[in-house]
């Protein structure tokens, strides 16, 4: 069975700054990137989910949400216009 390489939609190669030409797989417990422009190859552990998320501009906003009071939205049936 082989494995699925994926490119990663925007992401530029810390060695040659291209961009769209990395790809990433899975195998074994440890995730691989490399780019097909040159010769970057990269292998890192997958680490367990225990560690905490990184603060990012989605999950900050998804707490600013909370934090908001929650009022509902009425809907007004115009009912039939005049004729």
């Amino acid at each position: 069975m082989s494995t699925v390489k994926r490119f990663i939609a925007g992401v530029i190669c810390p060695r040659c700054a291209a961009m769209d030409r990395v790809r990433a797989w899975e195998q074994n417990g440890i995730r691989y990137r490399e780019c097909v422009s040159c010769d970057f190859f990269e292998q890192l552990p997958i680490e367990d989910n225990d560690s905490p998320e990184l603060t990012t501009r989605v999950n900050q906003m998804r707490e600013e949400q909370q934090s908001q009071d929650i009022q509902p939205v009425r809907i007004l049936d115009p009912g039939k216009p005049n004729t």
